[in-house]
C-alpha cells in the first residue's frame, strides 16, 4: 500500500500540468509536441536529480506498485486510439506507394531494424525483433503536424500519413507477439510450450478484441446505447477488454485492444467520428502523462548506460535503414527520386513506440531479462533524435528538394455560387490562394474557367480526407445557401483547422436586431456553428440579393499615407469587411469583434454597393 499525501498530489499535478503545457507550447511554437513532452519529463526527473540531488518527480517512488498497471491502462487506450484510425476501405482506395509502404515497407524496415539493433547496438536477437517492430513504425500523431508545417504535395503527404496510420497498430501487434514469445521463454518454457502459449495468447486476444468490437458495434447499430453514453462506454469497454485479456493470458491485453479498435473502425458506425474525437481527447492527456512519467522515471544512470554503439545504431537506423527501406519498397511505384529521398529521410517515431517500449521492457525485467533495461532509454533517444531532426528539418528539406508548396496561406471556400465566385476573384487579385469545393460540376464551371483550383465532391465524405489534404489549408469559409450545411461543415473541420479558423455566413438577414434573432433557441446554437463572417444579420440571402443588384468586392491596400483610420472614415460605420491579407501572405477573415490589421501593405477586401467611390483617394488600390 502506498502512502498518499501532498507529495503524491503534487506529483500528479506536475505530471498532468507539464504534459499539457508541453503540448500547448508545442502548438504555439509549431514544434513537435513529443520532443517537449519528453523534455518536460527529463527536466522533472533525471536533470533535476543531477542539479538538485533528487528528482522533482519520481513516479516509481510516488506510485509504487500502482505505476505499472496505470501505465498499462494508458497504453491500452493509446493503442485502441491508434487502431480506431485504421479503416481498411480507405487503404483499399489509397495510392500504389501507400500500399507498398504498408505491405513491403514494414517487413523490410523491420528486418533492417533488427539487423542494426543486433550488429550495431549489440542487443540479443529476440530483443532486437521486439524493439525493431516498434521502431519501424512512424507515429501519425507526430507526422500529421509535420505535414501541415511543410506544405507538401498530396502524393507525398498521403504516403507519410497512411504509412503512420496503418503501420502503427501493425507494429504494436508484432512487437507484442514477439514480447510474449520472449516472456514465455524467460519463464523457462521450451520452444514448443512457448509457441503454444503464444498461440493461445494470440487467440485469446484476437477473440476478445473481435468480440468486444463486434458486440459494441451491434449495440450501437441497434440503438441499445444512448448517444451521450457511447464515448464513455467505449472507454470503459477498452479498460475491461484489456483487463480481461490480461487476466486470461498474461500480456495479451494490448493485442485485444488494438484489434478492438480495428473492428470498431471498420464497422461503419454512424457515430464513429464522435468516438474518435472523444478518444483523441482522452488519448492526448494520456500521451502527455505517459511521456512525462516514462522520461521522469529514467535515472541518470539509465541514460549514462547508453554508449557509443547505441548512438551509432540511431545514426544507422535513421540515415541508412529508413532510406534504403523506402527506396526498395517504392521502387517503380511512381515516386521520383526527390520524393523517395524526402520520404526516406522523414520518418519520426512516435507515441506507441515510446509507451509500449517502456511497458514491455519493465515486464521483461520482472521475468529476469535484465538486458531489457537498456530498451527504454535506447528507444527514447531514437524517438527524440528522429522527431527533433524531422521536426526542424522537414520544411527546409522540402524547400531544398523543391517539394514544398511554398506561397501564402490557402483558403477552402465551400459552396460555388455567384457571391462566393466573386469573392474568389477578389482573393485571386489579392494573391490569396483559394480552393472552391462543391458537389455540382456545373456550379464549378465558372470557377474552372476563371482559373481557380476546384474540388468536385462532398467535403463531408471519407474520400475528402485524402483528396483535399486539409493540411494545405489554413482556414475554411462555408458559403453555401444552406445555413445548416454550413454549420455541419464547420463542425467537421473545426477540430482539424481549429475552431477559430472555420467561418460561415450569418444564418439570418436583418437589421440591428439580428443578434436577438440569432439568439432564438429555435435557431442553430452558436456552439454548433462556425464563426460568423462579416457580421450577424448578413446572411446568404441578403448577400445574394445585393450581388444581383450590382454590389461587388473591392480590394484596397493600406499604406503609410492611407492608414486604417482613413480607410474606415471613407467606408462608413458598417462596411462589409470580409478578409484582410497581411504583407507576409497571411490572411484573417473578419467579422464582429475581429478588428482589421493596421500594418501598411495590408489589403482589405469588402463587399460594396455599386457606385461606391469613397475609397478613390487610396494611393494603392487593386481593382
Amino acid at each position: 500500500m502506498i502512502e498518499t499525501g501532498p507529495d503524491l498530489t503534487l506529483t500528479i499535478a506536475l505530471i498532468a500540468g507539464s504534459g499539457v503545457a508541453a503540448q500547448w507550447l508545442a502548438w504555439r511554437l509549431r514544434w513537435p509536441s513529443i520532443v517537449l513532452m519528453m523534455g518536460a519529463g527529463l527536466i522533472l526527473g533525471p536533470i533535476w536529480a543531477v542539479v538538485a540531488g533528487s528528482p522533482l518527480v519520481h513516479p516509481s517512488a510516488a506510485f509504487g506498485d500502482y505505476l505499472r498497471p496505470m501505465i498499462a491502462l494508458a497504453v491500452a487506450v493509446i493503442l485502441f486510439e491508434g487502431g480506431i484510425t485504421l479503416n481498411f476501405r480507405e487503404l483499399r482506395d489509397a495510392s500504389g506507394p501507400v500500399r507498398r509502404m504498408v505491405f513491403l515497407g514494414f517487413p523490410l524496415g523491420w528486418a533492417g531494424a533488427v539487423l542494426a539493433l543486433h550488429y550495431v547496438a549489440g542487443l540479443a536477437w529476440d530483443l532486437s525483433a521486439m524493439i525493431g517492430a516498434l521502431l519501424t513504425t512512424t507515429g501519425p500523431t507526430v507526422v500529421l503536424p509535420l505535414l501541415r508545417q511543410a506544405k507538401l504535395p498530396s502524393r507525398i503527404a498521403s504516403v507519410l500519413k497512411w504509412e503512420g496510420i496503418v503501420n502503427d497498430p501493425i507494429g504494436a501487434l508484432s512487437a507484442v507477439l514477439v514480447f510474449e514469445a520472449i516472456r514465455q521463454t524467460a519463464l523457462g518454457q521450451d520452444w514448443v510450450q512457448a509457441g503454444m502459449a503464444l498461440v493461445f495468447g494470440a487467440v485469446i486476444g484476437a477473440a476478445l478484441g473481435f468480440g468486444f468490437g463486434a458486440g459494441l458495434s451491434r449495440a450501437f447499430r441497434r440503438g441499445w446505447v444512448p448517444e451521450p453514453m457511447k464515448a464513455p462506454l467505449v472507454l470503459a469497454a477498452v479498460l475491461v477488454c484489456f483487463s480481461v485479456a490480461d487476466a486470461l493470458a498474461n500480456e495479451t491485453g494490448l493485442v485485444a485492444v488494438t484489434l478492438f479498435g480495428l473492428v470498431v473502425a471498420n464497422s461503419r458506425l454512424a457515430s464513429i467520428e464522435e468516438m474518435r474525437r472523444f478518444k483523441e481527447g482522452i488519448a492526448s492527456i494520456l500521451v502527455a502523462s505517459v511521456f512525462v512519467v516514462l522520461a521522469a522515471d529514467l535515472a541518470p544512470s539509465d541514460l549514462l548506460a547508453l554508449n557509443g554503439w547505441h548512438l551509432a545504431f540511431v545514426a544507422v537506423f535513421i540515415l541508412l535503414v529508413r532510406p534504403v527501406t523506402v527506396a526498395l519498397a517504392t521502387w517503380g511505384s511512381g515516386l521520383n527520386l526527390k520524393e523517395t529521398a524526402f520520404v526516406g529521410i522523414v520518418g519520426p517515431r512516435g507515441v506507441v513506440a515510446a509507451a509500449a517500449a517502456g511497458h514491455l521492457a519493465a515486464s521483461l525485467i520482472e521475468v529476469g531479462r535484465e538486458d531489457a533495461a537498456i530498451l527504454a532509454p535506447l528507444v527514447f533517444v531514437t524517438i527524440f533524435i528522429s522527431v527533433f531532426g524531422c521536426g526542424f528539418a522537414v520544411a527546409p528539406l522540402a524547400r531544398l528538394l523543391g517539394l514544398s508548396q511554398s506561397g501564402p496561406e490557402r483558403l477552402l471556400l465551400v459552396g460555388a455560387n455567384p457571391w462566393s465566385l466573386g469573392l474568389a476573384d477578389a482573393l485571386k487579385k489579392a494573391e490569396i490562394p483559394v480552393t472552391i469545393a462543391d458537389t455540382s460540376w456545373r456550379r464549378l464551371r465558372a470557377a474552372r474557367l476563371a482559373g481557380h483550383e476546384v474540388h468536385y465532391g462532398e467535403v463531408l465524405s471519407e474520400a475528402a480526407d485524402w483528396q483535399l489534404e486539409v493540411a494545405r489549408f489554413s482556414a475554411l469559409l462555408a458559403a453555401s445557401p444552406n445555413d445548416a450545411y454550413n454549420a455541419l461543415v464547420c463542425i467537421e473541420y473545426g477540430p482539424e483547422l481549429g475552431r477559430s479558423r472555420v467561418f460561415q455566413l450569418s444564418g439570418f438577414d436583418g437589421p440591428a436586431d439580428a443578434e436577438k434573432v440569432e439568439d432564438d433557441p429555435r435557431a442553430i446554437a452558436y456552439t454548433a456553428r462556425g464563426r460568423t463572417l462579416i457580421r450577424r444579420g448578413r446572411g446568404y440571402d441578403g448577400l445574394a440579393r445585393d450581388w444581383w443588384q450590382g454590389w461587388r468586392f473591392r480590394n484596397t491596400k493600406l499604406s503609410e499615407t492611407y492608414p486604417l483610420e482613413a480607410y474606415m472614415a471613407d467606408v462608413g460605420d458598417s462596411p462589409d469587411l470580409v478578409i484582410a491579407r497581411l504583407p507576409n501572405g497571411a490572411f484573417h477573415l473578419l467579422g464582429t469583434g475581429r478588428e482589421p490589421p493596421t500594418q501598411p501593405g495590408t489589403i482589405l477586401i469588402r463587399f460594396a454597393a455599386p457606385g461606391t467611390e469613397s475609397e478613390s483617394s487610396a494611393p494603392d488600390q487593386s481593382s
